[in-house]
């Protein structure tokens, strides 16, 4: 073993300029979900260089990608997972493309010893995490059929094993109103804007009366065309967070309602439209978690204990988790004081700390792979774990 991980960590360290060009290349050309045309051929046509064949637009997602490897001999299989999507207006503030160069390394170094593997590693593209839940779109084509284990990581201001996470359900809402002049004939006008302005004070009350591990936040995407114009229609964007997916399924009609009150306060019609995709809680293999800490405090770097830090995310690679043994851990890309979705964090992952996140991310997922395609008992562990987690022993 010891000579395997050597020559995956002097594999990847011979690749890491190719790499780091991949990872500031995808940087600087933020992409949104389901759009992450460039993306995806860069990280393909990267691949292909390295003698592996890749199919592109798998599982139903045009921005989807996957390649696969086996050892010589039987075993499990192992799927690594890249995301490259971007956030609109402050790019890759997420760090995917991080996410993304550290997949791919953990494939090229592994692939450095793959005669000696048992099983097989599948390196999956997966798009759309920041909305629209590639994963689970993706899962539901069948994209983990067959798979073992999976695992990815995340960038951050610190080193924590597992992403505290909670689910979350994404809404549409558009109040149709009827236009008038606001001035002259105010009273032969039904205003949208009051509909979906009435049901964000309602969702406000509410929040007083939710639970600490829930949130619901939103924003106004259409307000109206000019002010002398009663507006006609209105919109927005909610999330709506839960712990787990049973007190998702709570909330959410408390949620609804407020939506059906600002139309009925207000004579409006409402279409509250639903996300096809909730995000799920993220259900960590902690016997997997455990080894990734392990091999990343090797190469120097100190963890938090997930109590440690406060507050909670939401990500599609919960939906896998609750599928098959996954881990989802954070690395540190920036200081603790520079936090994720802020144009700061942009900054980082562009950076040299952002660049050593995505080698020592890549370095730490391959040997956590291959101490679990060659480890029979990390294997079991690791199932039996998930077992437990999801009440099925």
């Amino acid at each position: 073993m010891i000579e395997l991980r050597k020559a995956i960590t002097d594999r990847i360290d011979k690749l890491s300029e190719e790499l780091l060009a991949v990872s500031h290349s995808i940087h600087g050309n933020p992409e949104l979900a389901f759009e992450e045309h460039h993306a995806c051929e860069l990280l393909s046509k990267t691949v292909e260089k390295h003698d592996l064949s890749v199919t592109t637009g798998v599982y139903t997602l045009e921005t989807a990608f996957e390649t696969r490897f086996s050892g010589s001999t039987d075993g499990p299989t192992v799927a690594i997972l890249a995301e490259y999507d971007a956030l609109p207006g402050i790019g890759h503030s997420c760090g995917h493309n991080l996410i993304a160069t550290a997949a791919l390394g953990a494939t090229l170094g592994l692939k450095a010893v793959q005669d000696r593997l048992a099983g097989t590693v599948r390196l999956l593209g997966t798009p759309a995490e920041e909305k629209g839940g590639g994963k689970e779109l993706m899962a539901r084509a069948g994209a983990f059929d067959g798979v073992d284990a999976a695992m990815m990581i995340h960038p951050a201001g610190v080193n924590i094993a597992t992403m505290p996470c909670i689910c979350v359900a994404e809404v549409e809402v558009i109040y149709h109103g009827r236009s008038a002049h606001a001035s002259a004939m105010p009273h032969r006008g039904v205003n949208a804007l009051d509909g979906l302005l009435l049901a964000y004070q309602a969702i406000s009350n509410l929040r007083q009366h939710i639970r600490d591990r829930e949130r619901i936040h939103g924003i106004v995407t259409e307000g109206g065309l000019a002010p002398n114009i009663v507006p006609d229609r209105a919109a927005g964007n909610f999330y709506v967070r839960a712990a787990d997916e049973k007190d998702l399924a709570k909330l959410k009609p408390r949620v609804q309602a407020c939506f059906e009150a600002g139309a009925r306060g207000t004579g409006c019609e409402v279409e509250i439209n639903w996300a096809n995709v909730d995000y799920l809680d993220l259900n960590t293999n902690w016997p997997l978690a455990e080894r990734f800490q392990h091999h990343a405090e090797s190469l120097g770097r100190e963890f938090l204990k997930p109590d440690d830090l406060s507050g909670a995310g939401s990500t599609d690679m919960g939906n896998v988790s609750h599928r098959i043994p996954s881990i989802h851990p954070l690395l540190a890309a920036a200081h603790a004081n520079v936090v994720i979705h802020n144009p700061e964090f942009a900054k980082r992952a562009g950076s040299e700390l952002g660049d050593q996140a995505a080698l020592d991310g890549a370095k730490s997922l391959a040997l956590t792979a291959l101490d679990y395609l060659l480890d029979n008992e990390l294997q079991t562990s690791a199932a039996n774990a998930y077992k437990v987690s999801r009440g099925l022993n």
